[in-house]
């Protein structure tokens, strides 16, 4: 498992949160209780399975929503 954190721009309302939340709990291979988004800084922080998902899948389902990534760290 890795730890990834996706910084977007920034949040302007709760309910974006909800959204992005949702979306990244719905993909396979992330761990669901690990999925935070964070409104204040524009962070997705969340725990994945590296050898079966790619962060960049993760990315453009949250590009997809119709948010911009800024920038993803793996660690």
């Amino acid at each position: 498992m890795k730890k990834a954190t996706i910084q977007l721009d920034t949040l302007t309302c709760p309910s974006c949160v909800l959204k992005i939340e949702n979306a990244v709990k719905a993909m396979n291979h992330v761990e669901k209780d690990s999925v935070s988004v964070m409104f204040n800084s524009s962070k997705v922080k969340f725990d994945f399975d590296d050898e079966k998902l790619a962060v960049a899948d993760v990315e453009k389902a949250i590009t997809a929503l119709g948010y911009d990534v800024k920038k993803t760290q793996v660690k």
